[in-house]
This record gives structure tokens, sequence and C-alpha cells, in this order.
């Protein structure tokens, strides 16, 4: 197991569709690093991509709930899009009001193989969808409205950290 670094974005890796795992024990690595990445302090989520793997998996902490879904996909959410303020690890010292259901059910997989079904709210549930929109090539940035999404890019592109060509 290892803490791995998180790619910034910027980095091809995070507009990539991730594909989906079929080798569950080869995965078993990836998991075991997901989950120690996700574990530090300040951290809901880590998804494949943010350390540089374009595979369908995640691992989340949250209310110190730690776990992980292999091929997860959201399979219905539950009321309006709400304004929810994010950040994310591949966008670091940006937080934004980004539109999330308050509640979902999201069907994954185990490592096993296994099905399994989790009905989230909440911090847990902005996570699932957070999580899954990595996995899919997008960041929380994609999801802003039009002013927001534009005061983003422009503090964005003021950042020290940002690729800048």
């Amino acid at each position: 197991m290892a803490v791995r670094e998180i790619r910034l974005f910027g980095d091809p890796v995070l507009k990539t569709v991730c594909d989906r795992i079929t080798d569950f024990a080869a995965a078993s690595a990836l998991i075991d690093d997901l989950l120690e990445t996700t574990q530090l302090p300040g951290r809901a989520g880590v998804a494949a991509p943010q350390i540089g793997v374009s595979l369908r998996a995640f691992s989340y902490n949250v209310h110190g709930e730690l776990g992980y879904l292999i091929n997860p996909e959201i399979i219905e959410t539950f009321g309006e899009l709400n304004p929810t303020d994010e950040g994310c690890l591949s966008v670091p010292g940006l937080w934004h009001p980004t539109p999330r259901y308050e509640k979902v059910v999201v069907r994954g997989q185990l490592l096993d193989g296994s099905s399994i079904t989790i009905s989230a709210e909440g911090l847990l549930a902005q996570a699932m969808q957070h999580e899954c929109d990595h996995l899919d090539g997008n960041v929380y940035l994609d999801r802003l409205e039009l002013d927001e999404r534009r005061d983003a890019m422009k503090k964005l592109r003021e950042t020290d950290w940002f690729l800048k060509g």
C-alpha cells in the first residue's frame, strides 16, 4: 500500500473516461493505494484517475466510514440539484457552489466481484457524485453554473500550481 501523488487539473488523465475493471485480483493493489491515499486528513474521496490510473474505481472516507467502489454507477438521484460548497484535491485551494443531489443510490462492485448498492445522503452523496464524475472524465468545475465557472477558471489561472502551458 502507498499514498499516491494526486494529479492536478490540466493532467490529461483527469479528462479521460475510465475503463471498467474486469480483473479484480489485479485491482487489489489499486484499491489499497486508493484507501491509503484517502485516509489522509481532509480527504472525502479519491478516484483512480486522480492517482494516474484510468480505471473505474474510487475510495471514500466520510464521517469515519472508509470504503471503495469498483465500476460504480449512480442508479438513482433524489430531490433537486442544490449548490453545495465543493472543492477537489486535483484543484487545490478552490471551492465553489456545485450543483449536487442531496441523496443518491450507487451500485458498484467489491474486490471479490460481488455487487453492492449504497444509499447515500449529505456529504457521502456529494462524495459519490464527485468521484463518479472523475471516472467519466469530469471535475467539479465542469458542473458549475456559467458565471461561477468563469470565476473559477479565472482563479485557477491565478494559482501558482496550474499547468500554464
